[in-house]
């Protein structure tokens, strides 16, 4: 891909994400989200693989769909209310249709089906922009609408992506795939939170699009596209393997690290709102997550792969993109779980 073309693409998905943002009608917040995707779908097919042209297919079908939804939802809530705000949001049908559209945009279950596919059939790079920065413009919007969206929806709807989350990812080999059941789980944890309190839905997306980021820059610099590929990442770097280890672990949200937080925070604020059972099958499908943040942990750190041809070749290649990002982003990943009493209170 050119730079010329690069660059008109990332100030389209740039632009798209701060016009829904910064919008307060929903034709505006329309227009946003349909930006974001007409200039997503040239870096997923970018390749010219069959798997990638399948990709940006099923995410335009998918996407499509989704704005229309949103379109129809903002369109009824105007013929009863004679508003376009997109905080007068009051009409039932309505906010039941927007959370659904955005549900579908974001990946959350049980409208998640596309984001593995999507994912596997896309770059490192495109894939992290569809897990990291494709997230924010509808997550604005579940923000400016909260107010008006269905509690026990959201809820139900967090507790059944962290679940598929747990359980989707158990079984792949791939670590795209793997890292989009993950992103299925996170953002079930933000949308359980959604409605009690919003200012732990920023910390938590704040806090997942950093270790995210992390975890496929990692992988990305490792060359590591699957299961197999990380257990010989030793051979290009003992230290980013350990990066990687720790970031595992992050993401699975043991204690001493960042991850912790946020799953702390929200199952606090579950229990005090005596949403006890509720907080139970959360802490329950965050176990199924962790398992395969273990496997993959297991596998990178305490195995030696027995093939010694690929190890042979494999330490040769020196990484190519910068590492810079990554000294950035590791840090906020593995130790800053101490800073978040001052980031929330």
């Amino acid at each position: 891909m050119s730079p010329t073309t690069s660059t008109i693409l990332i100030s389209s998905l740039a632009t798209g994400t701060i016009i829904t943002m910064t919008s307060y009608h929903w034709l505006l917040a329309w227009i946003g989200l349909e930006i974001n995707t007409l200039a997503i779908i040239p870096m997923i097919s970018t390749r010219h693989h069959p798997r990638s042209t399948e990709a940006a297919t099923k995410y335009f079908l998918t996407q499509a769909a989704a704005s229309a939804m949103i379109l129809f939802s903002s369109t009824t809530n105007a013929w009863y209310t004679g508003t376009w705000d997109i905080t007068q949001m009051s009409t039932t049908p309505s906010h039941i249709l927007l959370t659904t559209a955005l549900a579908m945009k974001l990946g959350l279950a049980p409208v998640h089906f596309w984001l593995p596919e999507v994912l596997q059939g896309s770059t490192m790079t495109t894939a992290l922009v569809i897990t990291t920065w494709q997230k924010l413009a509808p997550m604005s919007l579940i923000f400016m609408t909260v107010n008006n969206l269905s509690p026990t929806m959201l809820m139900t709807i967090g507790l059944f992506s962290s679940m598929i989350g747990g359980w989707g990812g158990l079984n792949q080999t791939q670590t795209r795939k793997i890292m989009a059941y993950s992103s299925i789980a996170h953002l079930g944890w933000m949308s359980t939170v959604t409605s009690i309190m919003t200012n732990i839905l920023v910390v938590n997306l704040l806090i997942y699009l950093i270790l995210t980021t992390t975890m496929f820059y990692s992988l990305t610099l490792s060359k590591s596209k699957t299961i197999q590929n990380m257990s010989t990442s030793w051979t290009i770097s003992p230290m980013l393997t350990t990066t990687m280890m720790l970031t595992l672990l992050s993401l699975g949200g043991l204690p001493p690290l960042t991850g912790f937080a946020p799953k702390w925070l929200i199952l606090e604020e579950l229990t005090m709102q005596n949403l006890i059972l509720l907080a139970t099958m959360m802490a329950m499908s965050s176990l199924l997550s962790l398992f395969f943040y273990l496997r993959l942990t297991y596998t990178t750190t305490l195995t030696l792969s027995p093939n010694t041809t690929q190890t042979k070749h494999k330490w040769r290649f020196k990484p190519m993109k910068p590492t810079f990002p990554l000294t950035i982003f590791t840090p906020m990943t593995i130790i800053m779980l101490p800073m978040m009493p001052t980031i929330i209170y």
